[in-house]
Parts: structure tokens; C-alpha cells; sequence
């Protein structure tokens, strides 16, 4: 089936101002305080011109924060933001040319879908004729262009969602903000959300995207690169991938993603930028991807998937734990098994027999899935 975003994105680009193409946002020692506590401190990062970049955390991370001063909404204590290549630190939120989307969709309950989309547009003092032509161009983006005469009221939160998409969008902002937009939809909407997220920004490639949230699904599905917050701070940024392959830290570790955290000593480097390392009597591999000196203690991090209970050809790696509990889950089984005083975890395929409760289970992954993060590293 044809993506209903197509017609609609050719038409954005084909009116898109020039100077609204190409546009990124840096943050540079971006710091803010709310009566003399410090939420954000000292946040570098840059969004390059036409990516996605999420901001995740837990909550009181300072990601919304970091949003919002963006956004021209608090106005940071020390260091500059800019849009492209314009500083808009002082500039007021109205004159900052951004699309914005929130949690709660924030449509007007008394306007239609397309009074609703036009908004913006007449609130910018926007001529009769570009509002005609926006409008229809917006919704027909976000496959609403059938429901430009309905109430919010009349449409599902999928819907109404769509449509404060299409009001940010007809604006034709730089920057396009997202504040959680999918919390409030349920799991099967929040799916197709994210299908239509995608798609949309492959219709629109220009346009450069700031997503804040507490899911690890969605940033890993939207982003290019993510940047993990906490306590105000930024702990991990990186390719999505790259970050949730090779983790930094054990923040960013168990943040994106479950992971399977050992301490393991006596890092030994070995060829094509492996280690040899030993937890307790059991020697193992894995990557040494972020260059630990020989010696050090640090920590193997293994994704629950990558643990399998049968070995394969190129298995190198075999521990033997204590089955505590197995949950099934549709297409998936979970176990959690003990290793001495750890506890590991694996995800395998239902059809799979497992032994009881209680007993040893050999398990093993392959060293080239493994890798080796530091102890006390905060950004790397």
C-alpha cells in the first residue's frame, strides 16, 4: 500500500524556503537552574542538518528541559543555542521558526482538524491563500487530509496525534521538537506511530528532528544517533547502534536495552581488537572497542539474545548457571538464571525445552558479541 505521506512531502519540499533547508541545532555549555538548582548543566551536543537525535533518560534526566530551551520556553543560565547558524539564545520563542509536538496533542477542542492545522500559519499573520495551500499540503503528509472538517472529539488519539504533527509541520519549521509524542497512545497505536515517524522523514530528509524520550524503542527505531541523559547531565551520545552495541558506560548499558553486566579482570589485549579477560576461574572474550589499557577490571556486557543455551560452531565463550525463573511471552521466553551472585538473563524461542527450576544450564555466546565496558566511565 502506497504511503499517504508522498503527494503532501514533494509539495513541502517544493515550497520549503531555502534558508529553512540545512538547518541543525547546537548546544554549546548549555546550562539551566530552577530557583538556584541546577537541572541541565553544561550540555554540549549537536543535531547535524536533516537527523534525528533523541534525548532519553529517566525522568528528571533534564532531556525535556534541554527541549524546552530550544524551544525559547526557559532560558538558559550559562552558555548558547543555535538553529542553523543563528544564535537564538535570546530570541523569543515565536521568532524561532520550530515545529513542536507534545505528549497531550494540545489540538483546540472548539477548531476543526484544518483550523486547528492552520494555527500557526494565522498566528504568524500568513496570507488567506498560503494557509489554503498549506493546510490541505500538511495533512495530506500525516494521511489526515479526510478528516480536515472533523472535531478532535471525532478522532482517535493515533488521530489527533497525526494532526498536531501536521500543525507543527505547516509552519515549515527548521527544527522540528518532540516532547514524548507517543506516551500517550497505546501499544498498538504507538507502533504505527512510529512507522509513520519514519516515514515521514524519508519524505522529508531536510527537516532536522529533536525527540525526547523515556522509550528505548523509539529512539532506537527513529534515531540516528541518541543521547542518554542523567541528572542533568550527558552521559552517552552516539550512532544509535554503535551506542547500544558498544555502550560507554553501565548507565547507557542498562539504559538502552536489557544487558547482561559480569566484572571480569586480567584484560589481556588479543588480534582484530579483542580482549581475553576472566570472570572468577572462567576465561572469556570480547571486543575491547573502547581500547581498555591491559590490566584493567571492567565490565562484559552481553545482550540477553545473544546468550544461547546451544553452542555454536564459533561459540568461544561458556559459563554454566541456575535456572530461577522462566516467563513465557508470545514469541519469546525470558530466563533468569544466577550466576553465583550475579544474575544473568537470557531471551530464547519458545519452542525451546528448557531444564527446571533450580538446575544448571550451559550457556554461550560468541566473543565478537560481547564487549568490554569501562567501571567508572560517564561519557565516552
Amino acid at each position: 500500500m502506497k504511503s499517504p505521506l508522498g503527494t503532501g512531502a514533494a509539495a513541502y519540499r517544493a515550497v520549503a524556503p531555502a534558508a529553512d533547508r540545512g538547518s541543525g541545532i547546537a548546544f554549546d555549555g548549555v546550562s539551566v537552574a530552577y530557583g538556584g538548582v541546577t537541572v541541565l548543566e553544561a550540555l554540549t551536543l549537536t543535531v547535524n542538518p536533516g537527523e534525528i537525535v533523541a534525548l532519553i533518560g529517566p525522568s528528571g534526566s533534564g532531556k525535556t528541559t534541554a527541549l524546552r530551551a530550544v524551544a525559547g520556553f526557559v532560558q538558559p543560565a550559562t552558555g548558547r543555542i543555535r538553529i542553523g547558524t543563528r544564535d537564538v539564545t535570546d530570541v523569543p520563542p515565536h521568532d524561532r521558526n520550530i515545529g513542536m509536538v507534545v505528549q497531550n496533542y494540545a489540538l483546540f477542542p472548539h477548531m476543526r482538524v484544518d483550523e486547528n492545522v492552520a494555527f500557526g500559519l494565522r498566528a504568524r499573520k500568513a496570507a488567506s491563500a498560503l494557509v489554503a495551500a498549506r493546510v490541505p499540503e500538511a495533512l495530506a503528509m500525516v494521511g489526515m487530509a479526510a478528516y480536515a472538517r472533523r472535531f478532535p472529539r471525532e478522532l482517535s488519539g493515533g488521530q489527533q496525534q497525526r494532526v498536531a504533527i501536521a500543525r507543527a509541520l505547516a509552519i515549515k519549521p527548521q527544527v522540528l521538537l518532540l516532547d514524548e509524542p507517543l506516551s500517550a497512545l497505546d501499544a498498538q497505536i504507538r507502533r504505527s506511530m512510529l512507522d509513520e515517524l519514519a516515514r515521514l522523514h524519508r519524505e522529508l530528509p531536510d527537516l532536522t528532528v529533536l525527540y525526547v524520550t523515556h522509550d528505548q524503542i523509539e529512539a532506537l527505531t527513529l534515531a540516528d544517533r541518541i543521547g542518554i541523559m542523567r541528572d542533568g547531565k550527558l552521559v552517552a551520545f552516539g550512532p544509535a547502534q554503535a551506542l547500544y552495541r558498544h555502550p560507554p558506560n553501565r548507565f547507557a548499558a542498562e539504559f538502552l536495552g536489557r544487558a547482561n553486566l559480569l566484572p571480569v579482570t586480567g584484560l589481556e589485549p588479543a588480534a582484530d581488537g579483542m580482549a581475553r579477560v576472566r570472570f572468577g576461574d572462567v576465561a572469556l572474550t570480547a571486543r575491547n572497542h573502547h581500547a581498555l589499557p591491559a590490566g584493567d577490571e571492567c565490565l562484559l556486557c552481553v545482550r540477553p539474545h545473544d546468550v544461547h543455551v546451544e553452542p555454536h560452531a564459533d561459540t568461544d565463550n561458556t559459563l554454566v548457571a541456575v535456572v530461577r525463573s522462566i516467563q513465557w511471552q508470545g514469541d519469546t521466553q525470558s530466563v533468569e538464571l544466577a550466576l553465583g551472585e550475579h544474575v544473568l538473563r537470557l531471551a530464547c524461542p519458545p519452542r525451546l525445552t528448557l531444564p527446571g527450576i533450580g538446575d544448571p544450564l550451559p550457556l554461550h555466546f560468541r566473543g565478537t558479541q560481547a564487549t568490554l565496558v569501562p567501571v567508572g566511565a560517564a561519557l565516552g
